[in-house]
């Protein structure tokens, strides 16, 4: 299925309608711009109200956790994806806040969760490709069937998500030393140094903010030449759960459903979405800016601005999710606002 952009003619039809309102010109700023982009990727002047959101958790656990990139063990990964289904992490409370609907899954998550009721296992797993991602500075993420199979079952889940009614989607990441190959994903997709997208993930030192650099560069030297196909990147690179997201981010594109993305791992995937069919980013908004650096040059080059600055770092797609109201806010004045036409002044 070929990437369309959104609707040029409902995009001129709402920028019209926008400088219609009963308000001063350019009075909206940001908001406005917003608005026009939704009713573009909607199709529809004006737009519709957008009551369902849906947000996607893809988890996983890395290699390079046990190399001293991160402040947390790789036991957390699977602890933080049992406090999800039990309602009580940080991106349910701002999910339940903003009526967004969240669902868990296990693409790479170094256990079985066997402690789980049969039904809650199965749909955590259905889609599951392997028992962790290997460490990227040292060996290959993923084979070449296992980045199919991730690509596949990211799309599957976009499109079972759309199909439920979904007209915005969010990706959102658990995985202990996630921003390791993603910073890695961002770097490779637009030829940078280590130095120029490492960050602190989840709150390291300067010591291990030096190993994690090193890491990142001895992995991007071992890719090599790879590393100028997106695919390729994704194996040797990436991990389960991040090509899963990538697929993910590509269908919604493809079935022109409008993306709000969240922090460092879901831009890294959505500007490998771009480089796999350039256009794709075309339906994605950037829901706020992380603290990490490689988020930062890779939201640039998708040409995104992100709604919110909050110095956020929690990632699971809390960041996209608080600015769920946002986007609401802007297609409600764009919808609701009278026209200067109608006031009869």
């Amino acid at each position: 299925m070929t990437i369309q952009t959104p609707r040029e003619d409902v995009r001129s039809q709402a920028t019209e309608r926008l400088g219609a309102l009963a308000t001063p010109p350019g009075a909206l700023g940001r908001l406005g711009e917003l608005a026009v982009w939704a009713a573009a990727c909607q199709g529809e002047v004006p737009p519709r109200p957008i009551d369902h959101v849906r947000l996607v958790i893809f988890a996983g656990d890395h290699g390079v956790a046990g190399h001293g990139v991160s402040a947390f063990p790789p036991a957390i990964t699977g602890a933080m994806v049992r406090t999800f289904l039990a309602g009580r992490a940080g991106v349910n409370a701002l999910a339940t806040a903003h009526g967004v609907e969240v669902r868990v899954l296990d693409l790479g998550v170094d256990e079985d969760f066997d402690d789980l009721d049969a039904t809650t296992r199965e749909a955590l797993t259905e889609h599951k490709i392997r028992r962790g991602s290997g460490a990227v500075h040292l060996e290959d993420a993923l084979t070449a069937e296992e980045t199919s199979r991730a690509l596949e079952a990211g799309a599957a889940v976009a499109c079972e998500e759309i199909a439920a009614g979904a007209q915005l989607l969010i990706s959102g990441d658990m995985g202990i030393g996630n921003t390791t190959p993603a910073a890695a994903m961002v770097a490779a997709g637009l030829g940078l140094p280590a130095s120029e997208v490492t960050g602190r993930g989840t709150g390291i030192g300067d010591e291990a903010m030096r190993a994690k650099a090193e890491v990142i560069s001895q992995a991007l030297t071992r890719a090599g030449e790879r590393a100028d196909d997106p695919i390729e990147t994704l194996a040797a690179l990436g991990s389960a759960d991040l090509a899963a997201t990538t697929g993910f981010l590509l269908e919604a594109a493809r079935r022109g459903t409008p993306v709000l993305l969240d922090g460092l791992m879901s831009v890294a995937c959505a500007l490998t979405a771009d480089r796999i069919e350039p256009g794709a980013a075309q339906w994605y908004a950037a829901g706020h800016r992380s603290t990490e650096p490689a988020q930062s040059v890779a939201l640039e080059k998708l040409g995104l601005v992100p709604l919110l600055d909050l110095d956020l770092r929690l990632g699971e797609g809390s960041g996209a999710v608080a600015a769920v109201p946002v986007v609401r806010s802007a297609v409600a004045l764009l919808r609701d606002v009278a026209l200067l036409s109608e006031l009869g002044a």
